[in-house]
């Protein structure tokens, strides 16, 4: 095993929770320190973008039947693409002061994901290829690169780039040493957010695996360190291709690994910085080339006619706190829970699983489920899972390993948390871990936090389609949950856990319209 792999699972060990100790952070909150949540960039050409909230959009159950017609690339199907996706979707307000709410979910609301756009010439935005960075707080493009490319030919007409980063401080600054952990879980967010606007549009994603994160940076002007302040550099994550019609050829990104020092400089986001030496140890260990696995085919489920998806889009929320006594959801709407995870979301196999605390689901006896995404993994996770489970089948992929009444333990295993267990249900993300990590390498680290995001992501909204709610737990016994599955080995491992039920409405916060002061 590599040094990088060794200095992974190390990581991945030292900042797990449990009784004993939480993994190490400052302790308290620096509120004159927290990070400025909007990045900018001074020097760079400000494009205002269109606001988007007036475009009619279609019904959210049909966006994922293929059936919704391709937009055309226009400076206002960008705007629509992402204001629905890394845009602010609320302005809260508790009387005193305002704080924003996005589209793409985030721990804390902390916002580590910063979104960049690479776009062929266009009408109100470059006559040349240009390479932008998204601005939610004002919902405008900063063009930071532009320059003459012949790449666009061997595309589609209407294909562009989209790439996502991650300003890890932003979650140092609340998380400590298990902020990596976080922006990854983010990163996952978004990359579903952008894949469901997308789908708004009648567009195609893919994500490109014949990359790596030192391409990435190199494209977005990442590598040219005097840009940023050196405490708040930004990590590379993923990069994907947006196409109005399905794309299966090989890419070639060289025209776009460009030597040209960028003229714009980053602003600074905070005047103190904690140091943490594991958080620089796991941004240089996952430095790596990303990974190819085998690919997965698409799954489409039938839902019940909903909302348009821009109301249901940002609709989503987190809830703070379960209205426990008012948490039965029905039987069919677990399933379409479940079922509207199925899908690949970043085209290849499925790594993770559903292990479910089932409090209060219509016509479901209590207890622990497990929710199979990827079929071929059953006997893997029968062998490595504890052996007294019934692994009695419900229906297709769900599985009743024990009944009883788990909200106690569920609610202890998050942290102590009311919200785990007084929805109809909650879960732990269970990852095939070490054998994916050793087999596909380093990169493979973030790209399981990617897919427990993204599974996040598509609750969120599932949820919101429903008249549910939803809240991402990141903190949780990672052994503790180990010890109930009886895992003895870091063969699977949770990653990240989640709620779903019927959320308290808290009347003293007022909720104003996104870009109110523009309008």
């Amino acid at each position: 095993m590599n040094k990088k792999l060794q200095d992974i699972f190390r990581y991945h060990e030292e900042t797990k929770h449990s009784h004993f100790r939480y993994a190490r952070s400052l302790g308290y909150m620096d509120w004159a320190n927290q990070p400025d949540p909007f990045r900018s960039y001074k020097g760079a050409k400000n494009i205002t973008l269109p606001l988007a909230l007036e475009y009619p959009t279609p019904p959210y159950h049909l966006i994922f039947t293929g059936d919704v017609p391709s937009a055309p690339l226009l400076i206002n199907s960008v705007s629509q693409f992402l204001q629905f996706s890394m845009g602010i979707s609320a302005i809260k307000s508790n009387g005193m002061d305002e704080w924003a709410l996005r589209c793409n979910a985030s721990s804390g609301n902390l916002h580590p994901s910063e979104t960049y756009l690479i776009l062929p010439p266009m009408d109100g935005i470059d006559t040349k290829t240009s390479v932008s960075h998204y601005a939610p707080k004002n919902h405008s493009l900063e063009i930071i690169d532009s320059f003459e490319s012949g790449m666009w030919k061997k595309l589609p007409q209407g294909s562009f780039f989209v790439a996502l980063s991650s300003i890890v401080y932003r979650e140092v600054w609340k998380y400590g040493e298990r902020a990596f952990r976080y922006t990854q879980l983010d990163a996952g967010h978004a990359q579903r957010a952008l894949q469901i606007s997308a789908k708004v549009l009648g567009w195609k994603h893919k994500l490109l695996s014949n990359i790596s994160d030192e391409d990435i940076s190199k494209i977005l002007g990442l590598d040219q360190k005097i840009r940023f302040n050196e405490n708040e550099m930004e990590i590379p994550d993923m990069l994907l291709l947006i196409t109005p019609e399905e794309f299966k050829d090989a890419i070639d990104i060289s025209e776009l690994l460009r030597s040209d020092i960028f003229d714009s400089i980053a602003n600074t986001l905070a005047q103190n910085h904690q140091k943490w030496p594991m958080i620089s140890l796991i941004e240089e260990a996952t430095f790596a080339s990303h990974t190819k696995r085998k690919t997965a085919e698409s799954i489409t489920i039938q839902r019940d006619p909903t909302k348009e998806s821009k109301s249901v889009i940002l609709n989503r929320r987190s809830a703070q706190a379960m209205d426990a006594p008012k948490s039965e959801i029905s039987l069919k709407d677990f399933y379409t829970l479940l079922w509207s995870t199925l899908e690949s979301f970043d085209g290849f196999e499925n790594s993770v699983h559903l292990v479910l605390f089932v409090h209060n689901v219509r016509e479901l006896e209590s207890g622990l489920y497990l929710f199979v995404r990827n079929p071929k993994i059953l006997p893997e996770l029968k062998s490595s899972m504890e052996e007294s489970f019934l692994f009695e089948k419900i229906s297709s992929n769900l599985y009743a390993l024990r009944y009883a009444d788990y909200r106690i333990v569920s609610k202890n295993i998050s942290c102590a948390q009311d919200i785990a267990k007084d929805g109809a249900f909650s879960m732990g993300m269970l990852c095939s871990f070490s054998d994916e990590l050793i087999h596909y390498g380093e990169h493979r680290y973030k790209e399981l936090y990617w897919e427990c995001g993204a599974i996040g992501q598509q609750l969120y909204l599932e949820a919101a389609s429903l008249g549910l709610s939803a809240t991402g737990i990141g903190c949780f016994l990672d052994d503790d949950f180990h010890k109930l599955c009886g895992l003895k080995s870091n063969k699977f491992q949770s990653l990240y856990h989640f709620t779903i039920g019927r959320g308290l409405f808290d009347s003293r916060i007022l909720t104003k319209n996104p870009y109110y002061a523009r309008e």
